[in-house]
């Protein structure tokens, strides 16, 4: 066990990167004290924290063509453009099944972040118990506007991404020294403003403090992205991200492209594998 923070984004199915990554660390036995999930990062952590090696992977890719994972039809029929009940129960419980024992054993600890959106901030609920805490993985996940609000208690949530889309400054909080940082948008990228302002404000009306965070989201996005550059140069943080733009939007379902997508993932984790070691001193807690 890694006593350092492992911290991943989202960005709906470019995510299968992250699940890339993932399987490579899992082929190695490296797993992560503090484990952060955001968004499509938060799904790919389930199969991680559960130890099942390309979980993630089948999951992403094996119900391309079913009509009832997800599509304009999922979302016109339940609100959810990712049909709740085939992710999150049937996936799960009968088509790929998940280790819920061996989740619930894992030596770490691990968190789904989710945004409050009445208060606009950022919850990390913890994911241990996975047949009660698959609720913040869900809500994590759903993207405003494609996704119902998810209630847990008392409150409402939609994706953790609009209040924190890479919690590294959460983990160095929990005490965390030293990030490893999983990207899935390439060196360079800059977020620009959202081009669905006004649609934001009209279905949240209810809750403004989305129309706050998406319309400053892009800001937020990119401070963080400088301050994860700035934890690079000094040595506390080490980040695996794509090197060129890639051609998988956020809902793809063109296996070609999520499986060269998988498969870079898995090639920059084994790529840097060594310097990864290096930059953790190879300590690992018994």
């Amino acid at each position: 066990m890694i006593q350092a923070g492992l911290v991943l984004e989202g960005g709906g199915m470019k995510g299968v990167y992250t699940a890339g990554v993932l399987d490579f660390f899992m082929e190695r036995g490296l797993y992560f004290a503090n484990c952060y999930g955001v968004s499509a990062g938060a799904i790919h952590l389930c199969s991680y924290i559960s130890k099942q090696h390309k979980r993630a992977y089948r999951a992403s890719m094996n119900y391309l063509d079913d009509k009832n994972y997800c599509g304009v039809g999922s979302l016109i029929k339940t609100g959810d453009f990712f049909n709740v009940k085939m992710c999150y129960d049937d996936i799960p419980n009968k088509l790929d099944l998940y280790d819920y024992k061996t989740a619930a054993k894992y030596e770490g600890n691990a968190y789904a972040v989710v945004t409050n959106i009445r208060t606009g901030e950022a919850e990390y609920m913890p994911m241990r118990e996975m047949h009660r805490d698959i609720l913040a993985v869900r809500a994590s996940a759903s993207l405003p506007l494609l996704s119902r609000n998810v209630k847990i208690g008392d409150e409402y949530y939609l994706d953790g991404a609009m209040a924190d889309s890479i919690p590294i400054r959460r983990s160095i909080a929990d005490g965390n020294q030293k990030n490893v940082v999983i990207l899935t948008k390439e060196i360079g990228f800059v977020r620009k403003p959202s081009s669905h302002i006004g649609l934001m404000k009209l279905r949240y009306k209810k809750y403004p403090k989305v129309y706050e965070l998406m319309a400053n989201r892009h800001n937020m996005y990119n401070d963080t992205l400088a301050f994860i550059e700035e934890e690079e140069k000094a040595g506390r943080a080490f980040v695996i991200r794509p090197q060129v733009a890639g051609n998988v939007g956020r809902i793809e379902k063109d296996r070609a492209k999520l499986e060269a997508l998988y498969q870079t993932g898995y090639e920059d984790a084994k790529n840097c594998y060594e310097s990864l070691l290096v930059f953790l001193q190879n300590k690992r807690s018994i």
